[in-house]
């Protein structure tokens, strides 16, 4: 200290001092010390240990109801108390002695949503192919003329398989029934002539085939074969995509979920059959395409001939764990591809009309080929066809009209073994038959 120093007691706990310039007492200086007499340094020290331990339980509160959360959380997800991390190795979780398996194990077992499903379209989508059914629509005018046009009509396809000659590709039967011919469109725009190989009708289901000399290497480089998945271990809710040449505008795809398993379905000729429902958008021309699940897998052929338009979000498919055995036997068909000539020809030996909607009204007999006549000691007859039968399917393939039967009776040859099935009245109902007939030579004129 100065000598001049003065010292005056301040009310902040400590005092101040000043030091003065000679006589004058002019302040020249000023600095607060603490006041040993009051303690101060006591008092602050105090206080900031309170502080601390105020602030520490405050940490600990809020970081325990943390951790108190993030386990109910993990609870929930794994269904059971979540695992203990070793303090030795912290990577690798200890199993909870309740459960016997890795928490970690049952988070990788969640099935995770996701909307965006273009990966998965991606890579299925050379496995599609779009159809065109050319045809040709006969029928009688009011005033009792027949008449004939053409036609075509749109449906989808999935490749399914692949031979030595062929490229097999499955559809619904309805979408190749009575077609005069089939065009096939690939992925990559390129179009190929295919052939019916085996159909059967009350599935609804075909085997079409073309052959790979019709298919460029870039086409084959670009096209897959789909991979079948199982529509048996189904659950409702499940997401799923759909892929089909909707409207006969090209490939398209819609999704939802699977809205109703094993639900029964009466078809537009009667029958009944057993569908997947999707509120996924399934429209005229998706037939016969993929219904997917989130994997890729086909688990169901799309089918818009149940659709009712007077509803929304309920399309149809035909589970493919039923198709698939129905699907293998096509598969090992003969594939018809040429028309035989005319001198080997087979021959039924029955005459024929069509069954028209207003004679179904008016007669109550079923759609199909009615047997108008049988000539004596034809195939049919000695195949047990009798008149007043309705032919409905020849060789498992639906026939509708006359027109339809004849082109297809026009593939096979005198003295081949097929089978044919018929509606016939028994105790006043018509009733199914399924009868062989060995083809014959038509008769000389």
């Amino acid at each position: 200290m100065y000598e001049n120093d003065i010292y005056v007691n301040s009310d902040n706990g400590g005092y101040s001092t000043y030091q003065t310039d000679g006589n004058r007492g002019q302040r020249t200086d000023f600095v607060m010390v603490p006041d040993p007499a009051k303690g101060g340094k006591k008092k602050g020290t105090f206080r900031k240990f309170m502080l601390s331990i105020t602030l520490g339980l405050l940490f600990g509160l809020f970081a325990g109801a943390g951790f108190y959360a993030v386990q109910i959380g993990v609870d929930r997800i794994t269904g059971g108390d979540a695992a203990e991390v070793s303090s030795s190795d912290p990577a690798q979780p200890k199993v909870p002695d309740n459960t016997g398996e890795s928490w970690l194990k049952n988070i990788n077992n969640i099935t995770y949503v996701n909307s965006d499903v273009s990966n998965v379209v991606e890579e299925v989508m050379p496995a599609m192919v779009s159809i065109v059914n050319n045809y040709t629509q006969t029928g009688t005018t009011f005033w009792g003329q027949t008449y004939s046009q053409q036609g075509a009509a749109s449906g989808s396809g999935i490749i399914v398989a692949e031979n030595d000659n062929e490229l097999l590709i499955v559809s619904n039967n309805h979408v190749v029934q009575g077609m005069d011919s089939l065009d096939v469109t690939f992925i990559d725009g390129s179009v190929a002539q295919a052939h019916i190989k085996g159909t059967d009708a009350d599935m609804d289901l075909a085997v079409i085939a073309v052959s790979l000399k019709d298919v460029s290497e870039e086409t084959k480089k670009a096209i897959s074969i789909a991979t079948m998945g199982d529509s048996d271990n189904l659950k409702l809710g499940m997401p799923v995509i759909a892929i089909g040449n909707a409207l006969g505008y090209g490939q398209s795809v819609t999704n939802g979920i699977i809205s109703a398993l094993e639900r029964e379905m009466t078809l537009d000729d009667g029958s009944t059959g057993i569908f997947i429902q999707t509120n996924a958008a399934i429209n005229p021309g998706n037939s016969g395409g993929a219904l997917l699940n989130i994997n890729g897998e086909v688990i169901g052929i799309n089918s818009n001939k149940i659709a009712a338009s007077q509803v929304e979000g309920m399309g149809y498919a035909i589970p493919i764990s039923s198709a698939s055995p129905i699907i293998a036997d096509l598969l090992e068909r003969e594939t018809r591809t040429d028309k035989v000539a005319e001198d080997e020809a087979g021959y039924m030996g029955i005459t024929m009309q069509d069954v028209t909607e207003q004679i179904t009204q008016m007669l109550g007999i079923p759609g199909g080929v009615y047997v108008y006549d049988v000539a004596e000691g034809s195939a049919a007859e000695q195949a047990g066809i009798q008149r007043g039968d309705v032919i409905v399917k020849f060789d498992g393939q639906k026939v509708s009209t006359r027109q339809e039967l004849k082109s297809l009776v026009e593939y096979y040859k005198a003295g081949e073994t097929t089978k044919v099935t018929v509606k016939r009245v028994v105790n006043g109902q018509y009733e199914d038959l399924e009868l062989e007939v060995t083809l014959g030579n038509r008769p000389k004129e």
